[in-house]
This record gives C-alpha cells, sequence and structure tokens, in this order.
C-alpha cells in the first residue's frame, strides 16, 4: 500500500517530521499529551498539534522531577523536555486528566525554558447538568488562550474548516478499522499502530488525504478476500507504545480485530456536528465519547461498552494491556475483569512499560492465552 512508508518513518522520528514541517511550513508546533485536547482549536489557529507519547531514550533527567514508580510515559515525556530534544515546540498543552499528567504539568511550567505552556481543566465528571456549559466555557477560555500566545484570532470560519478535516481524519481510520475488523490478515497490526500514531504527529489536511487513499486501497484489497482462521481478540486499556505486541499476538495465530485505547478507537470514535456553533460541537463530542477511567460518565459504561464491542465485533477474548504504575487504569481493571467474567469473557492482563521492550515472557503468555481460547 502505497502511504504505509511514510506513516512507518514519521512515527519512528516525530521530532524529525515536526522539525520538517516547521521549516518547510511555518506553523507553530504545539505539543499535547491526551487525545482529549481539542485539536481542531490548535489548528483554526494555523499551528499544528502534536502528540507526545514518551521517549525511545533512557530516562534520567526527569528522576530529578518525578519518582520511578510514576508511568513511564508522563517521565518519558518531560525527560524529552529537559533533554532539550523537543526544543522546536512552540507551546504545550496539558488537559485535565489523571494525577501524574497534572503533576507533569506543573513541573513542565517550572523548569522548560522554551515554548508557552497552557493547562485545559476540561470537566473530571461528564453526566451533570452543568458539564455541557463547563466544557464549552473551558473551550473559550482556551481559545482565548492560545490565541493571545499565537496572537492571532480564531474564528468560527477557520474552527468548522478544522472540524471538517478532523472528521474527514476519523472517518478515514473507522472505514480503516472496519475493514480490518472483517479481514485482519489484509494489513498487519503494526501497520495499524502506525496510522494512528501518524493521526496525532502528520500535518492534518495531508494526512486527510493520504488517509482516505489508504482506506480506499484497503477496500479494494478486501473485494475478494475470505474470512482468515485466526482467533479474534480485542485489545484494551490506556494505549500501546509497542508495536511489537501486536507481531507477538499475530504470529501467535491471533487476529486483532478492535481495541479500547486512547491511540486507537477513542479516538476516532464519534464526530463533530457541523452544523451549529463549532465549540459547542467540539464539546459535545468529548462528552459523550467514551470516557477513559480518569473521566467519569457513569457506573459501568466502560464495561458494558467492552462488552458490547466485544459481541459486535465478534472477538474471542480481550487482552487489557495496563501501563505499570497508571493508577487509573489500575483501579479500573478489576470492576472490569469482574465484569467480562460474568459476561464470559475470557480476559488476560499485561503490564507493559515503555523501559523494557515487550520480550519473550510476554509472548509465552500471549500464546497461553490464545491456546486456551
Amino acid at each position: 500500500m502505497n502511504h504505509l512508508e511514510e506513516y512507518r518513518r514519521v512515527v519512528s522520528d516525530p521530532s524529525d517530521y515536526a522539525r520538517q514541517l516547521q521549516k518547510t511550513s511555518g506553523k507553530k508546533i504545539i505539543g499535547y499529551t491526551c487525545s482529549y485536547t481539542p485539536e481542531e482549536v490548535i489548528m483554526a489557529a494555523g499551528a499544528h498539534p502534536l502528540r507526545l507519547f514518551g521517549t525511545k531514550q533512557n530516562i534520567s533527567l526527569a528522576d530529578s522531577h518525578l519518582q520511578s514508580y510514576c508511568c513511564s510515559i508522563v517521565r518519558g515525556i518531560l525527560e524529552e523536555g529537559l533533554s532539550g530534544r523537543v526544543d522546536y515546540l512552540d507551546g504545550m498543552v496539558f488537559p485535565h486528566t489523571c494525577d501524574s499528567m497534572q503533576r507533569l504539568s506543573d513541573i513542565w511550567r517550572m523548569n522548560i525554558p522554551f515554548g508557552f505552556h497552557l493547562d485545559i481543566t476540561l470537566p473530571v465528571k461528564l453526566d451533570t447538568v452543568s458539564a455541557k456549559d463547563y466544557m464549552i466555557d473551558v473551550l473559550k477560555k482556551f481559545r482565548d488562550d492560545l490565541g493571545r500566545k499565537l496572537n492571532v484570532e480564531i474564528s468560527d470560519e477557520a474552527l468548522q474548516k478544522a472540524i471538517t478535516t478532523t472528521n474527514a481524519i476519523r472517518q478515514s481510520i473507522r472505514a480503516i478499522y472496519d475493514i480490518r475488523n472483517l479481514y485482519p490478515q489484509l494489513m498487519p497490526g503494526d501497520d495499524l499502530y502506525n496510522i494512528v500514531r501518524a493521526s496525532m504527529i502528520m500535518d492534518r489536511d495531508r494526512l486527510a488525504v493520504m488517509l482516505a487513499e489508504t482506506a480506499a486501497e484497503l477496500k479494494e484489497r478486501a473485494a475478494g478476500a475470505k474470512p482468515a482462521d485466526m482467533k479474534r481478540i480485542m485489545l484494551a486499556g490506556g494505549m500501546c507504545n509497542q508495536p511489537d505486541v501486536y507481531a507477538m499476538i499475530e504470529d501467535a495465530g491471533g487476529g486483532i480485530v478492535w481495541d479500547d485505547f486512547c491511540t486507537g478507537a477513542r479516538y476516532f470514535t464519534g464526530l463533530i456536528d457541523t452544523g451549529r456553533d463549532p465549540l459547542a460541537g467540539i464539546g459535545e463530542r468529548l462528552l459523550n465519547r467514551v470516557v477513559c477511567p480518569a473521566k467519569h460518565a457513569d457506573l459501568d459504561g466502560r464495561a458494558r461498552h467492552i462488552i458490547g464491542l466485544v459481541k459486535e465485533k465478534n472477538a474471542r477474548g480481550v487482552i487489557f494491556l495496563l501501563f505499570k504504575f497508571c493508577d487509573p487504569h489500575a483501579f479500573d481493571y478489576p470492576y472490569l475483569k469482574e465484569r467480562l467474567d460474568e459476561a464470559g469473557i475470557p480476559l488476560m492482563i499485561a503490564e507493559v512499560d515503555d523501559s523494557l521492550p515487550a520480550g519473550g515472557q510476554l509472548r509465552t503468555r500471549f500464546e497461553a492465552f490464545l491456546e486456551m481460547l
């Protein structure tokens, strides 16, 4: 497929891509840390949103500011800032998510000498009467704050254009997921990993065109395809920072047919209504999308969502990737396990850490889980 190598190249070195984009387009590069970030507002300001995922380097500088039992994503992002490897950033945006990410925001503000710093204090409890009004007020403040930092006026017209672009991106990723759900053998999981990661790194206008072409090519390949003899697996958790996990599962005879990651289905689920006030539309999507454990909408919504996906996608089991020291997902897991056990859905938990590569022990556990199904 035409664009797969470009997706891989971008994901392998996001900083190099960002520096080249900054040089050729003149756009300001705004880093962010969470899929709750309203990318559309950054795009409407004429800037480029770039998600940071951690680091591939050894973590040492961050240890002066964060305990070793803080999650490797937060420590890795701080390491990138303290080392100066992301000194091309013109600003950094921190949504209100988990405690560790909020403390990262404070440490970044006090210790990183380049770029501006903005917090977005989104509501945590999303099912109250006041949550909608509060969400829109926060987005208005973010638009005003970002406009002042970049010395631009962010118009409704620019917001609508950005919404059209992000809607197109989400539709294309959804189309790729839907085809892979039927025929997971048509695209290896690590290529899907690269596509979703690249969607949070690349210039969004170019990306929208590329993804539409990738989805069309995959649809053509699916025309004569037949269902493969694979054990259909769904992944869940916060995110996956190790593409080797996909290959391990596939080598063991599994086919990854869907996920519940913020770097996956939660990122593209839900389109923004273009027929209304743009900030209201952005806020509505953030309120209604499936929550992560750092937000609250109802008592058992995540369990019902995952069980519903397993049935809808005809998955035979769920593998839950838990980042080491990620308290929100760790607290979430026992109740999810209880509900999946009640539903008769096999579930495996695998603790992962950026500082350690996916190794042989994890491969053996995947093989044993798949053999059991």
